[in-house]
């Protein structure tokens, strides 16, 4: 799958992303074999009677959706990026069991603030990596380092992941953590191959209301659940078309590519979680359609940004996407993205089950037996504080007033995650999620090419989800 793009416009989409996130004009090699940062229209895109193939477990390759590890008193941690990236060395500053090895970015400036600012709060120094393109690659190849962060944009996801668990470290990769399927099963396979964590830093995973929804879901109090709504809504044009040398740089060029739901994992991650996806159910296929495209056209037109640099660039993908999974259970679920239409922000998280129904933005509550939203405003907050999910009620309270990115979903999900390696168990995140919610950028984007067709989701656990139990994550 690909699209026409002119000489000048390549050029350009290259010269921003050396300037974006970590760097990226990062190479995949070694410094002798250092190149140009990956254009993400060469990646490889599958057709749609190949989209949803199962691909045979290589041999020595054993499934990690239970892998256990060493516990350790402290979890060695680094970074790569730090512009998103900040919010994590934030978090894991103030987090017991986190040890800061290492910060590494393109940009000395950021590195070394980072530095800095760990050294003032811990009084320890982690080393500081920047200037080349390749220097993540001396970073990661350390004996020092249990956990690597990955902050960067999409196209850099799977090459560094990869490269980290091969290198015998946990990858805690931001989201998406791949934009192709065939990214998906090399984040799986190599994991798998390793024996290493991939983990996919979904923060709306950990946010004080899904995890609610999460807890009361384990508990039975929805029934026997049948649909849930999702999305990604959210107005970012402003930031899509002004930004240069951020992430609004590289995000805009798929924009100009890809039709479909090009961030889908905020949405439905923690919907995932709730019908325990990858474990005891398993999306099986979606049917995915796109409004026409206007917004990010007309507000380019209108606004003039950057003094118009950006005047001869075509948008593909519609402002509004709206897809539909259905389950191997029969299960449904509708999720959206819109990140260019003047809409206030929504994930929806909704969940409907035999015994009752959950809604949020804002946050609404039906219990069977009685008639319209039974919960609702003060009502509603009291429900959900007395129903807390025990991580919420150790970490929330800290969470929320020490100023942590996101409401203090950010510092919950760094402080649940590196307590997972601490202790040696299963993260509530694996790579098969990781995959299995990423998939489905390209899985929408083949649907939408193909006149809404619907298009099999691959099932990543290559069958596993039929006979395992969802993650202990409420204990």
């Amino acid at each position: 799958m690909s699209a026409p793009e002119s000489p000048s416009s390549r050029r350009e989409f290259l010269r921003l992303a050396a300037l974006a996130g970590f760097g990226f004009g990062i190479g995949n090699g070694l410094t002798q074999n250092a190149q140009a940062a990956p254009d993400p229209r060469a990646l490889s895109f599958s057709g749609i009677a190949d989209i949803g193939k199962v691909r045979p477990r290589p041999a020595g390759s054993k499934p990690v959706w239970n892998l256990t590890t060493k516990p350790t008193d402290k979890v060695r941690v680094a970074f790569i990026g730090l512009s998103r990236g900040m919010s994590h060395v934030d978090a894991a500053i103030h987090i017991p069991c986190a040890e800061i090895v290492a910060v590494c970015d393109l940009r000395q400036d950021r590195a070394d603030n980072a530095a800095a600012k760990v050294k003032a709060q811990t009084g320890k120094q982690p080393v500081v990596y920047a200037g080349n393109e390749d220097i993540w690659e001396k970073m990661i190849a350390r004996d020092d380092i249990d956990v690597v962060y990955i902050s960067t944009p999409w196209e850099w996801h799977v090459p560094m992941s990869v490269k980290t668990m091969k290198a015998g470290k946990h990858a805690f990769v931001e989201v998406s953590a791949a934009v192709t399927v065939d990214e998906c099963w090399q984040l799986v396979d190599t994991s798998e191959a390793t024996q290493r964590h991939c983990v996919q830093l979904e923060n709306c995973c950990y946010d004080e209301t899904e995890m609610f929804v999460l807890n009361m879901a384990r508990q039975g109090f929805f029934g026997e659940m049948k649909h849930a709504e999702c999305a990604y809504i959210h107005n970012l044009r402003g930031d899509v078309l002004w930004q240069m040398g951020g992430e609004g740089g590289w995000r805009r060029n798929y924009h100009t590519f890809l039709d479909g739901n090009l961030y889908p994992t905020h949405g439905l991650g923690p919907v995932a979680q709730y019908l325990g996806i990858n474990r005891g159910d398993n999306f099986k296929f979606i049917v995915s359609a796109s409004s026409p495209e206007y917004n990010l056209t007309e507000y380019r037109n209108k606004n003039n940004p950057n003094a118009g640099r950006h005047k001869d660039e075509k948008y593909v993908c519609g402002d509004m996407n709206t897809s539909i999974i259905k389950t191997e259970l029969g299960r449904t679920i509708m999720i959206q993205h819109d990140v260019v239409s003047p809409r206030p922000y929504s994930r929806i998280n909704a969940l409907c089950g035999t015994k009752a129904t959950f809604f949020g933005y804002p946050d609404r509550l039906c219990v069977d037996g009685s008639h319209g939203w039974t919960y609702e405003g003060e009502k509603m907050k009291k429900f959900i504080k007395e129903n807390a999910h025990p991580i919420w009620k150790t970490t929330g309270e800290y969470a929320r007033k020490g100023g942590f990115g996101h409401g203090g979903m950010d510092y919950v999900m760094n402080w649940r995650l590196l307590d997972c390696i601490r202790k040696g168990i299963t993260p509530d995140m694996t790579a098969y999620d990781a995959a299995a919610w990423s998939c489905i950028l390209e899985a929408s984007v083949c649907s939408v090419k193909n006149g809404s067709m619907p298009v099999q989701i691959p099932d990543f656990t290559r069958g596993g989800w039929k006979e395992l139990d969802p993650l202990p994550i409420v204990s």
